[in-house]
């Protein structure tokens, strides 16, 4: 479609953006997100993702073009990109996107699988900074039971960088991430204090999930009753945790050392 132009804040086009990048309840309702920023853009592009409308600061974003035949295109002067932008960046684009279904029944295993499963993550930051290392590592999907937080967040696609596109993510209950798991035939490996050995004992050449829980409060006792293996990670200063993204890409990493040995 050919650009249109909008030049107030007034603009419905302007408030229905505002609305579904700070309203959960209106990502939902309208099945429709906010992605903020070139790379982002594209990559959502490349990995599927359907485009409904773009808003480009041509004063900031002058070379960038998009080719989608049924977006609409909107060109906005800069204090207008000011106001809508999620981050305070510079690249001048603001997308949005028709956000898909997460099924876990719709998650393809590659012939080892490495998963990744996060029990009622609360951050929107840490969700997508688990994304970046489940990216990095080529899990083969992220998992998120009970969640505290819309995936959809701006604040999600954000801190992934991209990674919120490239992996397989999946919504479910953890009992239904159990019974997914076990049929799957994949070892869990539970990221806890008690009762727990050095994560580096652990045999994560086998296909295997490893389960982490939040960083107030730790893993629920229904994980902890259900795994097959407790692990935890030595901590030799005065405090007890690390930051669960933190923790996740040690754990995955030593399954990639593991792996590549």
């Amino acid at each position: 479609m050919e650009p249109q132009t909008i030049t107030s804040a007034k603009n419905p086009k302007i408030k229905d953006l505002m609305l579904l990048r700070d309203k959960s309840k209106v990502r939902k309702e309208s099945g429709l997100f906010v992605v903020e920023g070139i790379r982002e853009t594209t990559i959502a592009l490349e990995w599927g993702y359907e485009l409904s409308e773009i808003f480009i600061c041509k004063d900031i974003a002058e070379e960038f073009t998009v080719s989608q035949a049924n977006a609409h295109i909107y060109e906005i002067p800069r204090f207008l990109y000011e106001k809508i932008s999620y981050r305070g960046s510079t690249e001048g684009v603001v997308s949005i996107f028709k956000s898909k279904e997460k099924k876990i029944e719709s998650i393809i295993l590659g012939k080892s699988p490495l998963v990744i499963v996060l029990e009622s993550v609360e951050k929107p930051g840490n969700l997508g900074a688990v994304l970046r290392t489940a990216d990095a590592v080529k899990a083969d999907a992220v998992i998120v039971c009970d969640s505290q937080t819309d995936i959809y967040n701006p604040n999600v696609i954000r801190s992934s960088l991209g990674g919120f596109f490239t992996n397989q993510i999946a919504l479910c209950s953890s009992s239904e991430a159990y019974d997914w798991l076990k049929r799957n035939k994949l070892t869990i490996h539970t990221a806890q204090l008690q009762d727990s050995d050095l994560y580096y004992k652990a045999n994560f050449k086998e296909p295997c999930a490893i389960v982490m829980g939040t960083e107030s409060l730790g893993l629920s006792s229904y994980w902890r009753e259900k795994s097959d293996s407790k692990i935890r990670i030595p901590m030799m200063g005065s405090l007890d945790s690390l930051n669960v993204s933190v923790s996740t890409a040690i754990l995955c990493y030593e399954a990639i050392r593991q792996r590549k040995g």
